[in-house]
């Protein structure tokens, strides 16, 4: 196989220190040497050399928690209350993202994120279409299949359902190309709790770990649902009521209401964890749960601001999530980042963390490490994969720079990315991606 040389002006390896006028040697999709720029020309002059200039080549972003399939939705749903905007968000895909529009809706989401330096997703779907549309993409991803349930008497169904949409993903995925199967594997994600049954929660729990399958939920997102944990009342209570449903209220928060049913056995990524408290966090470093962070529709919705200093600090696995981009508005990880890290500053009233170290860190080898792909992705090192993205930092907004990392958490724009790739292939050479016919797809989605 031949070699392949990328230099820039700054290697950002993540969990080493910055290398200047440095370059990154790849062969055969894998990272297999870091150093300067000169020696690697030197030591292999053969080699195909990429040389970005002034600019910052980091590792992929890592977004570990997405919806693809609604991307199409985009601006749809601007409604405030979170109940209300639940159901309008069920009621717009039925009636819009049918066929081969529920297609292109991934993709448009697949399209952007390469355009947004995102080279990892950890997709939660309902349908097949989000796989595809990673199939085609070349990026890398978890696809956690939806499952649903309130009702304790659907939860047998719900598992069948889940058996047979999952064998239809791995059909999927054995008939496409051999390099797909390397890229993407499959999890499961029972929904929520306001919308999950406790016997389905036991028997998705059960399922996950007979069938070895990576677990993910969303948990501890509103105080409504901490209303409906407590005391069976506030929306969700009262929709549950209107359909029939009887929900017996454990009394207890999610968290602690996830390890009773066996969830937390699973190790689980639990997304948003907003409501989670401090008598829940021994019970998530006991577990090893794993944590996304979607700061932007959190505040969006007014559910509040997660603790996040305190899951960094006990060591849980964290990474930053866009949600989907109906409640965000984008799958821009950098936005997510630098709102992120203003949040936390004005909330903690410390303008000392999360520094913009740690911001990078969330975007890429933590968020790895909450997918368990530290050992693929994350970070620039000998025997990972090269996913890789370049900012280019020659033009006014982020000059003069006194440091790379600072520059781009704080002032560059998804507008400067200049390159993503995964597993050594380019998908964007900040002109154009290679992976998604761009002019039929956009002319598909209505502006």
């Amino acid at each position: 196989m031949s070699h392949r040389i990328v230099a820039a002006r700054w290697v950002l390896p993540v969990t080493a220190p910055v290398i200047d006028q440095g370059a990154v040697l790849i062969e055969g999709g894998v990272i297999c040497q870091t150093g300067l720029r000169d020696d690697l020309v030197r030591a292999f002059p053969d080699a195909t050399l990429t040389d970005l200039g002034t600019a910052a080549l980091l590792p992929g972003f890592v977004n570990v928690h997405s919806h693809l399939e609604l991307t199409a939705l985009r601006g749809q749903v601007e409604e405030p209350r979170f109940q209300s905007w639940i159901l309008n968000l069920i009621r717009l895909k039925a009636e819009r993202l049918t066929g081969k529009a529920l297609l292109d809706s991934a993709r448009l989401g697949c399209l952007e994120a390469i355009r947004s330096g995102v080279t990892t997703l950890a997709d939660t779907a309902d349908t097949v279409a989000t796989t595809a549309a990673l199939i085609e993409s070349g990026l890398r991803g978890i696809v956690f299949q939806e499952c649903f349930g309130p009702d304790p008497s659907q939860a047998e169904s719900a598992i069948e359902s889940l058996r047979q949409k999952l064998d239809d993903l791995r059909e999927r995925l054995a008939s496409a190309p051999a390099e797909a199967a390397g890229r993407l594997s499959l999890g499961i994600s029972p929904h929520a709790p306001y919308s999950v049954s406790d016997r389905l929660y036991r028997l998705a729990a059960n399922f996950a770990r007979e069938n070895r399958l990576d677990l993910a939920l969303h948990a501890a997102e509103s105080q409504d649902e901490e209303r409906l944990l407590q005391d069976g009342r506030g929306d969700f209570g009262d929709s549950l009521r209107r359909r029939g449903i009887h929900f017996h209220p454990p009394q207890l928060s999610t968290v602690a209401y996830l390890h009773q049913l066996g969830v937390l056995d699973t190790s689980p990524l639990l997304i948003h964890g907003v409501t989670v408290g401090e008598l829940d966090l021994p019970l998530l470093v006991a577990s090893g749960s794993r944590l996304a962070h979607c700061p932007k529709s959190n505040a969006k919705f007014g559910h509040g601001v997660a603790d996040l200093f305190a899951w960094n600090e006990n060591g849980l696995a964290v990474g930053l999530g866009t949600d989907s981009v109906v409640s965000n508005n984008t799958l821009s990880l950098l936005d997510e980042a630098r709102f992120c890290s203003l949040l936390h500053r004005a909330h903690r009233r410390d303008p000392n963390w999360p520094t913009a170290e740690q911001m990078l860190r969330f975007m890429t080898i933590d968020g790895a490490r909450a997918l368990r792909l530290d050992s693929v992705t994350g970070s620039i090192e000998p025997g990972k994969r090269a996913d890789l993205i370049a900012f280019d930092l020659s033009g006014p907004r982020t000059r003069p720079i006194l440091d790379p990392i600072t520059a781009i958490i704080f002032s560059a724009s998804v507008g400067d990315i200049c390159l993503t790739m995964v597993d050594g292939r380019i998908l964007f050479d900040g002109q154009k991606v290679s992976s998604i016919d761009e002019e039929s797809l956009l002319a598909a989605i209505p502006l």
